[in-house]
């Protein structure tokens, strides 16, 4: 996330040479991206992901989307004369990120995180793509392994044994269909409440003042 908000703070700011070269390079991915191939070949071949717990995190750590929102964020909402100021009392740039800008920049760090939250949260197709270790596959990635081995079970239930198809039949799919409906959405309806109240905007009104 931290990574996200920099490259985003960096974009806003309009005196920043390779602006407008960097921003174009950030938003091309969003409409053309290079395809399902090139980046499990990326990941798996260059990076040497496959099989370990970073093939879940650093495909999804930064994204165009959150990128764009933050640098949105930064140009609208923090005033060009609060880092003026700040560079006139001879603070340097990392100061400035670190001192000034992120703790007014709570709305879109909420936004971001639960964005992220989401991602990581739902995903189980990187479980898919990259890990063969059931070991390391994610919580999502495993329950969707469960529902499709319960479908192939009811599918297939006529042509088993009869025992093992009364077995089937009393399975407990719409049950089972539930309980993972509520794992799912439970831990996301139980943080959003804490990342609500940072979802304000005006916190820079009055901040520079005449």
């Amino acid at each position: 996330m931290l990574l996200t908000t920099s490259m985003g703070y960096v974009l806003s700011r309009p005196n920043y040479k390779l602006n407008g070269l960097l921003t174009w390079i950030v938003f091309i991915p969003m409409i053309f991206n290079g395809g399902l191939v090139s980046s499990y070949y990326i990941n798996s071949s260059l990076l040497g992901l496959k099989n370990t717990i970073w093939a879940l995190i650093l495909p999804l750590a930064v994204s165009s989307f959150n990128v764009i929102i933050c640098r949105t964020f930064f140009k609208s909402t923090i005033p060009d004369g609060l880092i003026e100021s700040a560079e006139i009392d001879g603070a340097g740039q990392f100061r400035i990120y670190f001192t000034i800008v992120l703790p007014i920049s709570l709305p879109v760090l909420a936004t971001i995180g639960l964005f992220l939250c989401f991602s990581y949260w739902n995903d189980w197709f990187q479980s898919l793509l990259y890990i063969d270790d059931q070991n390391l596959y994610s919580l999502q990635a495993l329950l969707n392994s469960l529902m499709s081995n319960v479908d192939a079970l009811a599918r297939n239930a006529s042509t088993m044994g009869v025992s093992y198809a009364q077995l089937v039949a009393t399975m407990p799919k719409e049950s089972a269909r539930m309980a993972v409906a509520i794992i799912i959405v439970l831990p996301v309806a139980l943080a959003y409440p804490f990342f609500q109240k940072y979802f304000i905007s005006g916190l820079t009104v009055g901040a520079v003042k005449g």
